[in-house]
């Protein structure tokens, strides 16, 4: 618990440097978001079992020829959802989220794929399973959706991350449509960070086990501990990432840190990973920002 509080903490410092950071760099931020895209859609589709690397992400959204043969749902799976993510950059602050809105999240993410679930929930004797856990009965779905939405709202005196961490748990719990739950929950994130005035976040492939070790941690104890320290440092991850744009620094690799600073690089990766230091990923290599005078 006390990890968590040090987290609230952090971001909430973070956030108010970032705001008066973002004075005027608009266009900056816009770029940032951009080139973010690609990262986010590698990330959770790899979590979701796809063979494609970044790179090749990468090139599927800049229409370049790949080197081996991608089946054409893993192109739409890429296409779609990055779609999905520049939508919600854009449009997440004009509407509230609600039972349409994650529809039409759904519909952009699986047309193409299977139009015969797309944009529906979970219907008749459509049962799923994640792992050892059975989803609800799909009778169960529109109520379920609409007690989490009230939680979420009736607990606006809450800390973001752990109003966020309990959302995404419940709705992975509900699993409420045949394909591409764990994608629109992910998306879904950002879509109430952005609208509360938060940066978006990247949950990433190499965290995959800590992400599922979450789900088991609600469906086994009821408690979002994991998520909230998941959902914490991908955060400041964020923020990090943002600072170090906004603030003017030179933007250089941990291994190029730990050099000139005579620090162990090993040592320097653990804290990053913890983010006690103000790094961050980017395109999967540990980064920081120093001052053009730092030496």
């Amino acid at each position: 618990m006390a990890k968590v509080l040090n987290i609230y903490s952090k971001i909430n410092s973070l956030r108010e440097r970032y705001y008066k950071a973002s004075i005027g760099n608009e266009s900056l931020l816009n770029l940032i978001a951009e080139t973010e895209v690609a990262e986010q859609v590698y990330n959770s589709n790899a979590i979701e079992n796809s063979t494609l690397t970044l790179e090749e992400t990468e090139k599927i959204l800049l229409q370049i020829n790949l080197d081996r043969f991608i089946t054409e749902r893993e192109i739409f799976e890429t296409k779609n959802l990055a779609r999905i993510v520049s939508y919600i950059n854009k449009k997440a602050k004009e509407q509230e989220i609600s039972l349409e809105v994650f529809l039409l999240l759904h519909k952009m993410l699986i047309s193409n794929i299977r139009d015969d679930i797309a944009g529906r929930f979970r219907q008749n004797n459509e049962y799923v399973r994640v792992g050892n856990h059975i989803a609800p009965n799909p009778k169960e779905i529109i109520n379920r959706l609409e007690k989490m939405l009230v939680e979420y709202y009736a607990s606006s005196n809450e800390n973001i991350i752990k109003r966020i961490a309990r959302l995404h748990l419940t709705f992975e719990y509900i699993h409420p449509f045949v394909d591409g739950n764990g994608r629109i929950g992910r998306v879904t994130n950002n879509y109430l960070l952005i609208r509360e005035g938060f940066v978006p976040i990247n949950i990433k492939f190499i965290d995959r086990n800590k992400y599922y070790e979450a789900f088991k941690e609600f469906d086994e104890k009821g408690k979002t501990i994991i998520m909230e320290e998941m959902v914490g440092k991908a955060l400041t991850n964020s923020y990090h990432k943002r600072l170090a744009y906004l603030e003017n620094k030179k933007i250089i690799t941990l291994a190029e840190y730990s050099k000139f600073k005579k620090f162990s690089h090993s040592n320097l990766i653990n804290k990053a990973g913890r983010q006690t230091i103000e790094a961050f990923l980017e395109k999967n290599v540990w980064k920081i920002g120093i001052s053009y005078d730092e030496k």
